[in-house]
């Protein structure tokens, strides 16, 4: 069947919105955009005036929502989370499993893949201990070219690796990595900027939640949030004004660009959820007032949810709404390789749109083409 789109505002990657523009799909794919529609006859029509139609969100970093957890959920619980992403606008998901046993990683990358996410995420295990964060630390291992080879061996989806690769003295672990085709960011690390300068030679590409769980930027070791504001790669944030303070955003959003900030929710299962005790990487966790702490106090994830993210960045750093949609929808999307199928509308790619309203909210949801 195919649908018509009439009467909104589209925004394109190249951060321009062009009025009154027509976007045409048929079986989950987008078909045609702009004059191309002309002369369609559809089968459905989409009235979207007074809108502005964008790509559906992509977020590469996020544990859990809805009362679940990637390392834990069954398939039929993953596919309860899908559709509840959906709902609140991220079409695109990396699952992402904090520190896990072998056992507990193989159970989870196997019900991930059957539930149908777009990839997987690795943020645990291979961890630096003194910035383990929420990570419990019997959880974590050194980074092990073999082990990594067996789980990247049973992935048929992209995959994105955050590790401590300080502790990778050899490089093999970051090879393998690079030999099965998944990205990598540098994170929970301890890393000098010597150290991230190695990494990043060894193909890291991104900076998993830029600031938090690494030494903080000093006049004489610029340590890795140094490195990536001076052009190291992408830049994970997690704008939900806990995790970063303001200033801070606005400091990254400037030094990275809209080119390489990426928004992230770092979101763990009691995202949309009361109050009350959850679990993240082998701890117990405590939300309160949309604050997630381990019994010690750090922060277990955040509860934030990706469209807040993008208007906390319009609010702390005074991006623009083209640009701060970028970076939740098409840098994400090249950040681990998947442009080409989602991240922007354009003809060949999955018809993932979001409807904004003249309030700054999502209105309606297509995801492959079907309303949610």
């Amino acid at each position: 069947m195919k649908t018509l789109l009439l009467g909104g505002d589209v925004w394109f990657a190249d951060r321009t919105v062009k009025k009154d523009c027509a976007v045409l799909w048929e079986d989950g794919t987008i078909l045609a955009v702009g004059d191309a529609c002309n002369g369609v006859m559809p089968d459905h029509i989409v009235n979207a005036t007074g809108m502005t139609v964008i790509p559906g969100l992509i977020d590469v970093h996020t544990h859990g929502r809805a009362g679940y957890d990637f390392c834990t959920a069954n398939v039929e619980e993953m596919k309860k989370m899908k559709l509840d992403y959906a709902c609140h606008g991220v079409t695109s998901v990396f699952a992402t499993l904090a520190s896990g046993t072998v056992e507990e990683w193989t159970r989870a990358i196997r019900n991930i893949q059957a539930a149908g996410f777009e990839g997987i995420h690795f943020e645990g295990r291979y961890l630096n201990s003194q910035k383990r964060g929420a990570h419990a630390a019997e959880l974590l291992a050194k980074p092990n070219a073999a082990e990594l080879e067996e789980f990247l061996k049973q992935i048929d989806i992209p995959c994105h690796v955050s590790a401590a690769f300080e502790l990778d003295e050899d490089g093999s672990f970051a090879e393998t990595a690079r030999r099965y085709g998944a990205t990598m960011g540098l994170g929970h690390t301890a890393a000098t900027a010597e150290q991230t300068r190695v990494a990043i030679e060894r193909g890291v590409r991104s900076f998993t939640h830029l600031y938090n769980a690494m030494p903080p930027l000093h006049h004489r070791e610029a340590g890795p949030v140094g490195v990536a504001f001076c052009g190291g790669g992408y830049g994970e944030l997690i704008v939900d004004g806990m995790h970063i303070c303001p200033e801070m955003v606005a400091l990254a959003y400037k030094c990275l660009g809209e080119d390489r900030t990426v928004l992230i929710t770092d979101s763990m299962e009691g995202t949309g959820c009361p109050d009350g005790t959850y679990s993240i990487a082998g701890q117990p966790v405590y939300l309160k007032d949309g604050r997630a702490v381990t019994g010690d106090g750090a922060l277990a994830g955040s509860t934030l949810d990706l469209w807040d993210g993008v208007k906390n960045l319009m609010k702390f750093a005074g991006a623009s709404f083209a640009d701060a949609v970028a970076c939740a929808t098409v840098n994400p999307a090249r950040m681990v390789g998947i442009d080409k199928t989602v991240g922007s509308i354009e003809p060949g790619k999955r018809a993932d749109l979001l409807l904004i309203d003249d309030c700054m909210d999502i209105a309606i949801i297509y995801n492959g083409g079907e309303l949610v």
